[in-house]
């Protein structure tokens, strides 16, 4: 008797989930995860401790791709569990673009998030790794992967995206040597 119980019980929950299982499966659309990835080099002439926080802290000096057109804050957190952010406002409103998980002053740092993709579903995970240069300076080479729901586009985008990058953070290291200026820590940013 019990076992007809059970079944009788089982058949009833399996026959009342059967449309809504259904009507479930249609509402979810499946689609394909991509990954790219590629490394570009930039050489600075600075040692690597300070091309490394001239990298992060207040970014508003070279870094140009921003969603709002002034932020009240653009900075980059340089500590495990630190963010990228650009905070619209003394509010606090604004985005978080991706999460510090290595941080170690000049040597390497390493970052995951969507940056300017987010929206999508999609991780980037982008390292700086600083080494002396065999003619002095840094040698920053820059290592991103990105995975997830990728447009056919972005590849190439972001690739020429970061050379931008590069070629304005090389700029600003160049002006900040030439300034005459010797140390340039990043203060605290982000959300208080």
């Amino acid at each position: 008797m019990h076992t007809r119980r059970v079944a009788l019980v089982t058949s009833l929950l399996l026959a009342a989930a059967a449309p809504l299982a259904a009507q479930d499966t249609a509402a979810v659309k499946r689609s394909a995860a991509e990954v790219f990835s590629f490394q570009q080099k930039v050489t600075v002439p600075v040692e690597p401790g300070v091309a490394y926080d001239l990298a992060t802290g207040d970014l508003s000096g070279w870094w140009d791709h921003k969603f709002s057109e002034h932020p009240a804050q653009f900075c980059l957190e340089p500590r495990v569990g630190g963010g990228f952010w650009e905070l619209f406002d003394d509010a606090g409103n604004g985005v978080r673009h991706a999460v510090v998980t290595w941080a170690e002053r000049g040597k390497r740092l390493r970052f995951d998030g969507p940056l300017g993709l987010a929206g999508s579903a999609v991780v980037a995970v982008i390292t700086y790794d600083f080494a002396a240069a065999a003619g002095g300076g840094t040698d920053l080479t820059l290592t991103v992967n990105v995975a997830g729901q990728i447009d056919p586009s972005w590849p190439n985008l972001v690739y020429q995206v970061w050379q931008h990058f590069l070629g304005r953070y090389r700029d600003y290291v160049v002006a900040f040597k030439a300034s005459g200026r010797s140390d340039d820590r990043p203060g605290q940013c982000g959300p208080k």
